[in-house]
C-alpha cells in the first residue's frame, strides 16, 4: 500500500517540472563584452520565465552577482537564466548577472542590471 501511494505522488509531480518556462520579454539596449546593460521585463506574480543572455560571440562564464529581493533567479547553463517571481508579490525586483566573453565587437565582463516588474 505504501509503494502505491510513493508512485502516484511521483507521477502527480513529474509533470509539473516537465512544463517549459516562457522566454522573459526584455527590453533594453544590446550589448558587447566589456559594457554594461540594462534590461527591462516584466512577468506575473508566482510565475517563472527563461532570461537568456544574448550577446553576440562566446560567453565563456557567467553568475548572479546581484540576487532578486522578490523573486528567485536560477542558472540553467552559462547563456541561460529562469527568473521565478515571488507568489504573492506585486511591484519592482532586481537582479544582476556578469558574463565573461569574447565578441566580434569587444571582450571583457559585463554586468547586466535586470529590472523587472512583478504584476
Amino acid at each position: 500500500m505504501r509503494s502505491s501511494i510513493l508512485a502516484v505522488v511521483a507521477l502527480t509531480l513529474m509533470p509539473v517540472s516537465a512544463f517549459a518556462a516562457s522566454e522573459c520579454r526584455v527590453t533594453g539596449s544590446p550589448s558587447v563584452f566589456g559594457v554594461n546593460m540594462t534590461g527591462y521585463f516584466a512577468v506575473a506574480s508566482g510565475e517563472t520565465c527563461l532570461f537568456p543572455i544574448r550577446i553576440p560571440g562566446m560567453m565563456t562564464s557567467s553568475g548572479i552577482t546581484q540576487k532578486p529581493a522578490h523573486g528567485t533567479l536560477r542558472r540553467l547553463n552559462v547563456t541561460t537564466y529562469t527568473y521565478t517571481a515571488a507568489r504573492g508579490y506585486k511591484g519592482p525586483d532586481t537582479f544582476a548577472i556578469q558574463g565573461t566573453g569574447k565578441g566580434p565587437n569587444g571582450s571583457g565582463t559585463s554586468v547586466i542590471t535586470v529590472n523587472a516588474t512583478i504584476q
